[in-house]
């Protein structure tokens, strides 16, 4: 939610406990500690994280009108067969392997023929644009992820991913995503007590609705948590999907849904009495069987019944058809992420004979895989189409200005004397967790418990002890002295 809500000059100069108790004084203490040392170190990461989310969010209405030849064809009429559809692509590219097929979603969109392209990178393929009506190609590109992001929003995808640095980019999101709940939390706490204190009527209206005070400080102060507040619960969800993508605590985050049987359902391509394909082609990321097998003229007419079969068994929205590489596999018929697809359904289809092998509605998912698709959907802007892209844009607008303030109020509150070089404003009281055992021993044991299910967090904040340990032994030396 916020960074430095570095409060009054009288909060950070109170002591930890208070006439309500040690208890209470301690814990919002401690939470303004938190809140300023994270939000005060953390707060970079999350502003890149912000500003990249905002692009990221309308991505998809952008990629629109960017690349509206490849996406959107002007002829009229009825659609020429899938198959013939198809034909065009490969005739286009003779040198790949088709893998999939996603038929246009709409009247005067392009159908994709997507094929594996060995020169290609992870998750990434290659894809003819192809007009349904004429049957003519109207151009192609590389194609990225499930919901076949075009090279400018897959651009975009990766800088809010890890900057373009690789692998050792993603800690930068990881570390956002690991801290923004803690911070959020944190700031609520503080803007919550900060309300009630004033013992003013419809206080809990107040959280909502900024001063109108002509001190300055009160002011930034007064937005710096009504946004904060208003834009908490997208900031929570944000934290949460966002960990799901992130290197190490995603990985404890599969294995763990994995343990629980929350994870994602897939339909079973294998047809009855046949052996375990040695390569199977329908996860659409590159790899070099895909690269290298060849499909037939017949396989591809099938495509004609296998769209008619998932039609009649209730995949209606906008899907993507695999092509299977060998004839012990079926073709796999599955809903694709698009803007207001809320539903992912699936069939297997023989393409001999057009029998359903398997099916998979999306009724029969579990409710935890439900809601990590629907939470990764809004994370995309894609569940309620330019709806969801707005509320996140104003999410992450409404984030940036609350970074931008908690670094206003802790510079201003730098010490007198300080002029114009770096001296900010000083931290809250240390010793809170010394001052009481019944908030130090919980708080430590849910760290250790987060730490270890997140490690860069828990690294980050053994740095964030480390750090005040020693600014801590500096000043009494200077005291000292």
């Amino acid at each position: 939610m916020s960074i430095t809500e570095v409060a009054a000059a009288q909060e950070t100069a109170a002591p930890a406990t208070n006439k309500s108790g040690p208890g209470s004084g301690a814990f919002r203490a401690l939470a303004l500690r938190l809140h300023f040392y994270a939000g005060l170190f953390v707060g970079p990461f999350l502003l890149i994280a912000a500003v990249t989310g905002a692009l990221y969010a309308v991505s998809p209405t952008i990629e629109s009108f960017v690349d509206r030849d490849l996406l959107y064809a002007d002829s009229q009429g009825p659609e020429r067969p899938l198959s013939e559809q198809v034909t065009a692509g490969v005739t286009a590219r003779p040198d790949l392997t088709p893998v999939a097929v996603a038929p246009a979603p709409a009247p005067g969109e392009t159908t994709r023929v997507l094929f594996s392209d060995p020169g290609l990178g992870e998750s990434e393929r290659r894809a003819v644009f192809v007009d349904p009506v004429t049957a003519a190609p109207v151009g192609e590109s590389v194609v990225y992820g499930s919901s076949g992001a075009l090279p400018l929003r897959a651009w975009i995808s990766q800088a809010h991913r890890h900057l373009h640095l690789g692998e050792p980019g993603r800690l930068y999101s990881e570390l956002a995503a690991s801290w923004l709940w803690l911070i959020a939390l944190a700031g609520l706490v503080l803007w919550v007590r900060r309300v009630r204190a004033r013992r003013q009527r419809n206080s809990w209206g107040r959280l909502f609705v900024p001063e109108r005070s002509e001190n300055t400080r009160k002011r930034r102060l007064s937005w710096h948590g009504v946004v904060g507040v208003w834009i908490l619960p997208v900031l929570l969800l944000l934290s949460a999907t966002g960990l799901t993508w992130s290197t190490y605590a995603g990985a404890n985050i599969e294995q763990l849904r994995e343990n629980l049987s929350w994870t994602t359902p897939e339909v079973d391509p294998a047809l009855p009495d046949s052996a375990p394909p040695a390569h199977s082609g329908h996860t659409g990321h590159h790899d070099g069987p895909a690269a290298t097998h060849t499909v037939s003229a017949d396989r591809i007419q099938q495509l004609d019944t296998v769209l008619a079969t998932a039609r009649g068994a209730g995949v209606t929205q906008p899907a993507e058809i695999t092509i299977p590489a060998d004839n012990g596999t079926a073709f796999t018929v599955k809903e694709s992420r698009r803007p207001g697809t809320l539903t992912i359904d699936a069939v297997a289809v023989d393409g001999g004979g057009g029998a359903i092998t398997d099916r998979l509605p999306y009724s029969e998912w579990t409710l935890m895989a439900k809601l990590a698709n629907w939470g990764i959907q809004l994370h995309m802007g894609l569940m309620f189409g330019l709806l969801n892209q707005l509320l996140l844009l104003a999410a992450m607008v409404g984030l940036i200005t609350v970074i931008v303030r908690g670094y206003l109020m802790w510079w201003r509150r730098r010490p007198p004397g300080a002029g114009t070089r770096f001296a900010g404003g000083r931290p809250p009281r240390r010793g809170t967790l010394r001052r009481s055992m019944k908030l130090a021993v919980p708080t430590l044991a849910v760290a250790a418990l987060i730490g270890w299910f997140a490690p860069v967090f828990g690294l980050s904040l053994l740095a964030f002890l480390v750090l005040d340990i020693v600014l801590g032994q500096v000043r009494r030396l200077r005291v000292a002295g």
